[in-house]
């Protein structure tokens, strides 16, 4: 999970001078722009790459990877190796078939300038070269290329070492034979233009994991990962694959049956590979991909697999009466509770929606993943009934809990439709009835609270005041959760509900904004809040809804001048030009945000004209999973390494 800078929207202005709509007469076809693909590479980056920021930046990395994945699901390749230099720039090479460099018949140039330079030009369309891979629009590469300062490849090929250049995906040395080589392989080196990322840079951590996670994908594939920025290398190879990985995902929960269970089958040309295993905990954690790319928004694949676990369980469990009959069937909640998962399939022609590849869409993908998995489950729990008990047992424990907990909301919802749908007491509710135009403040403590309602904009501001810590739900089932009062508070003034009932289109508020302390305490308190929304409202954040307000951490007054400053290093560069102005300098920390008046907390917190706003992003859900699991699960030991590993990283500690 990440907290990234966001200004506020301004509206923008559509009209002329004189107040009136430009006149449709002045559209004409001299305003129709006709872009070349590297021109709208460069002009809409993020049509091609999801973003400018650092995910963006990732991106080209992962679209470079992908081609060297491509050689070794095809068969032709056995190693990956991706480096970050000292200059950002970034160089991956693969021991595959080396790209064609003759002359492509149609167009005239070199099979490699084809391939990196023309828009939907590649070696996966027709299927000769590939049965299956990632890339299919003949674009990643091509973009890559578009939006690189330079990019230079060089192929090992026939004994032969080939080079091609460019700069920002303008041609500067075509194709050349300029030596020998021993073996035949890619490598394609490129640096990211500043001009598109400005100072975006790579995450260590966020590539490493992912390389991990492509290693676990390709069981035998080895791939190294080398940062000579920190002077850092990882190797991975698992010959156990996915079932490693769910190993990987549980390593910090007691599990509920001893082994991952793995399912693989090739039914036609498309290859169903799927490992899961129950923990104790109570939230999912189910990833899915098709042809190694991460479709983080999942697809028809992830649809098969949910259907074909709900419906096994519920025939085994009544086959052999583990249920009574007239008990209800267990849900898709119930049975994904505690469910650690990697549902992968490889096809021939995968339908990702957009360049990015969120979601698979091939209707066809439902039914194979669907049959596969009903199957094989249905064999497995037959042939293994300890761990068939085991997994029901948990699941039925989840029906319960869950039934106790729609109780309890429905006695709030019956509560709230009493009293004509009223919002919780505490909640200073604002005028605007426009969500789009309305934000929702979460403050710690009462006397912040009364700050806020006081400091705000009455007509677009409400205040939500929390009272002392919010329960940990990482380690709470549902029924215990909607118990406590905050959680329920904070749910009704939102309005969506929560998990597989929750509804957008309900959101009350379209910025809801964390406020708290400035100290360890509201670091714990904020750190409750994002785990109950990544638990129980992930949409919420997916859609860009949450926020963290940014209080200031000190008040320097010098004579009759006053500055705000959010950190040690602004407080350092403040102190020392009023220095020199030899007035009295008066410094006071904040620690909580109720040693600010109601004026003070709208100047520096809460007017959109001054304030700054982190907006929470989830950029990789793996790792965000993990890091709730230790941070707030009830295991010790990682939650102690954790700190350790990142101590040195802790910004804003208040000691």
């Amino acid at each position: 999970m990440e907290i990234n800078p966001n200004s506020q929207p301004e509206t923008p202005n559509t009209e002329n001078t004189n107040g009136v709509p430009e006149a449709a007469g002045s559209y004409t076809a001299a305003n129709i722009q006709v872009l070349g693909g590297r021109e709208a590479m460069r002009r809409r980056p993020g049509m091609y790459i999801g973003s400018t920021d650092q995910r963006g930046l990732h991106h080209l990395i992962y679209e470079i990877v992908y081609n060297s994945v491509d050689e070794a699901m095809a068969g032709y390749c056995n190693r990956i190796t991706v480096i970050i230099k000292k200059d950002n720039s970034v160089i991956v090479e693969d021991n595959g078939r080396g790209f064609p460099v003759e002359i492509h018949p149609t167009t005239g140039k070199s099979a490699l300038e084809t391939a990196l330079t023309i828009l939907h030009a590649g070696g996966k369309f027709g299927g000769g070269a590939y049965q299956v891979s990632g890339g299919l629009h003949g674009v990643g590469a091509k973009a890559v290329n578009a939006l690189s300062e330079w990019f230079t490849a060089e192929i090992k090929r026939d004994s032969k070492l080939y080079n091609i250049q460019f700069k920002q995906g303008i041609l500067t040395s075509p194709v050349q034979e300029v030596g020998t080589a021993v073996g035949c392989g890619t490598a394609i080196s490129f640096l990211a233009d500043k001009e598109i990322f400005g100072d975006a840079t790579y995450d260590y951590t966020i590539l490493l994991d992912r390389v991990r996670e492509i290693a676990y994908l390709n069981k035998g594939l080895e791939i190294t990962f080398q940062d000579e920025r920190i002077d850092v290398e990882n190797t991975f190879y698992f010959e156990g694959g996915i079932a490693g990985y769910v190993h990987h995902l549980n390593r910090t929960r007691e599990v509920v049956h001893p082994k991952p269970i793995y399912i693989f089958k090739q039914v036609d040309k498309t290859t169903v590979e799927i490992s899961f295993q129950y923990n104790d905990g109570y939230s999912e954690s189910i990833y899915s991909f098709a042809n190694c790319v991460n479709t983080i928004d999942g697809g028809t694949h992830l649809t098969g697999f949910r259907t074909a676990l709900t419906r096994v369980l519920n025939d085994y469990s009544r086959k052999n009466k583990l249920v009574k009959e007239d008990e209800a069937s267990l849900t898709g909640d119930d049975v994904r509770e505690g469910l650690a998962a990697i549902v992968s399939v490889r096809l021939p022609e995968p339908q990702f929606e957009g360049q990015t590849k969120g979601k698979l869409g091939n209707a066809e993908t439902k039914s194979v993943v669907e049959s596969v998995m009903s199957d094989q489950l249905a064999l497995y729990l037959e042939e293994h009934p300890d761990d068939a008990h085991s997994i029901l047992e948990k699941c039925f424990t989840a029906a319960r809990a869950r039934e106790a907990a729609r109780r309890a909301r429905d006695l709030v919802l019956k509560k709230n439709s009493l009293d004509g749908g009223a919002l919780p007491g505490k909640l200073a509710d604002c005028s605007e009835k426009d969500p789009a135009n309305s934000e929702l403040y979460l403050v710690e403590g009462e006397s912040a609270g009364g700050s806020a309602k006081q400091g705000r904009n009455r007509r677009f501001q409400a205040i939500l005041p929390l009272r002392g810590k919010i329960l940990n739900v990482e380690k709470a089932a549902p029924d215990k959760m909607l118990a406590h009062e905050e959680i329920r508070n904070l749910i009704t003034a939102l309005g969506t509900n929560i998990d597989s009932d929750l509804d957008l289109l309900k959101l009350r508020y379209h910025r809801v904004i964390l406020m708290t302390d400035a100290d360890v305490d509201g670091s714990h308190i904020r750190t409750l809040l994002l785990t109950f929304f990544f638990r129980h409202m992930s949409e919420l954040i997916n859609k860009g809804h949450l926020y963290i307000a940014q209080p200031p951490l000190y008040r320097i007054k010098a004579g009759s001048l006053q500055h705000w400053v959010y950190s040690d290093q602004e407080r350092d560069e403040v102190l020392r030009r009023v220095k020199e102005t030899n007035r009295k300098i008066e410094l006071q920390r904040y620690k909580g945000l109720g040693e600010m008046s109601a004026e003070q907390l709208w100047e520096t917190t809460m007017n959109p004209q001054t304030r700054t706003l982190l907006q929470v992003t989830v950029p990789d859900a793996v790792r965000a999973d993990e890091s709730f699991r230790i941070l707030m699960g009830e295991e010790v030991p990682p939650r102690k390494a954790f700190i350790q590993a990142h101590a040195k990283s802790v910004k804003n500690l208040d000691v």
